[in-house]
């Protein structure tokens, strides 16, 4: 459900009062005004019936003793162009200093038609804003309402009652009734009445599309990031699940590495029944199918395991060299290594302790000057 509070703000001069009239307002659910007054009777008219619906909506009124509205026309221009010169023309027409007006055009619809110019003042719109806010109120438009007013018949002038203000509405201007002055400006045409019901028609026509609002230019709200409750709430709850997941991914690996270790263990352990080793887990499989090969001179007591911890080891001392090399089935590899100094043979024989090798040497002396070393290699640290 739609729900609208009209609420007509009061005359700039009477806001400094301490007995200033309460102001008129309506309630509209849906199009229909289902309750009005002249009262404080807005208030709960406002409050109770909402649930922080984005539906809901403030328009307030400015009354037209501050807010007097003309119609000018500009044929042949284009809307926008129409409305520009509006503003221009409505501000060079009013007395005062220019930096202390407020004027505001709206746009017609089509080529031609006439543009609606109010022209009130930045105090005035400072008074009504502070007045708003002081009840906690934020108006989504605040429209003249004298623009309620529907244009009259040829030759005849409308006097409308509009939240409790007598307003004259000519082809081209409204304003605040004055006793003296609507003689003259009628010019022998006839103020008729306009009535109630028409002009409670055209009040709700108005609010549906607002001719033009006073909250424009510098007076146009801020735009506030508020934050939604129920996307804070989502926010939160992708943060818990985000945590929990990632909680989770090396719990589910841990698991599934566990799982995956215990059925390599068992394949072991089922591929050494097969060829004749009875063990009860895979480490003792393993060992079992080590002393065996190391028996038949192979596995890791094969001649290429040490060998290639030796040719690595090597590889990062280019001074030496390889004179003699043997393996026993036993996995001890015996090599004879020279080099130009005793240094670089050490670094050889530290790179494969580092490697996990039991290491032994007897160093001596060769023909050709080069220092020597006799070395012996476990294949099993």
């Amino acid at each position: 459900m739609t729900r609208t509070l009209v609420l007509w703000l009061p005359p700039v001069a009477a806001l400094g009062e301490g007995d200033a009239p309460r102001p008129a307002w309506l309630r509209i659910d849906d199009g229909i005004v289902v309750d009005s007054g002249q009262d404080d009777g807005w208030v709960d008219a406002w409050e109770k019936p909402r649930d922080d619906s984005p539906d809901d909506r403030l328009i307030a009124l400015a009354p037209a003793a501050d807010v007097p509205l003309r119609w000018l026309h500009y044929p042949g221009a284009a809307p926008a162009q129409a409305a520009a010169a509006a503003r221009i023309d409505a501000l060079k027409n009013s007395l005062g200093d220019a930096a202390a007006l407020h004027v505001v055009a709206g746009q017609p619809a089509g080529e031609g038609q006439a543009v609606p110019v109010a022209v009130t003042t930045h105090a005035a719109m400072t008074a009504w804003t502070d007045w708003l806010k002081a009840r906690d109120l934020s108006a989504a438009a605040i429209i003249p309402s004298a623009a309620a007013v529907p244009p009259p018949e040829p030759d005849t002038l409308w006097m409308a009652d509009v939240g409790g203000e007598q307003i004259i509405r000519t082809a081209e201007r409204a304003y605040m009734s004055d006793p003296e002055l609507d003689p003259l400006i009628a010019g022998g045409h006839a103020a008729l009445p306009l009535d109630a019901d028409r002009m409670r028609e055209s009040l709700l026509l108005t609010l549906a599309a607002p001719p033009l609002d006073l909250l424009s230019g510098g007076w146009k709200p801020k735009r506030s990031w508020s934050v939604d409750p129920a996307m804070l709430r989502l926010a939160k709850r992708l943060a818990i699940a985000l945590v929990v997941v990632s909680l989770l991914i090396p719990i589910i690996y841990a698991v599934r590495l566990s799982s995956d270790t215990g059925r390599a263990d068992d394949a072991v352990v089922a591929m050494a029944k097969k060829a004749g080793v009875t063990a009860t887990d895979a480490t003792a499989a393993e060992a079992e199918l080590d002393r065996r090969l190391a028996a038949a001179g192979g596995g890791p007591l094969a001649f290429s395991v040490p060998a290639s911890a030796l040719y690595d080891a090597m590889g990062d001392a280019p001074g030496v060299s390889l004179k003699t090399l043997s393996h026993r089935t036993d996995g001890t590899l015996t090599t004879t290594l020279a080099a130009p100094r005793v240094e670089d043979i050490n670094q050889v024989l530290l790179a494969l302790q580092a490697r996990g090798y039991r290491v032994t040497a007897q160093p001596m002396a060769g023909s050709d000057g080069q220092q020597m070393a006799n070395i012996t290699i476990r294949a099993v640290p």
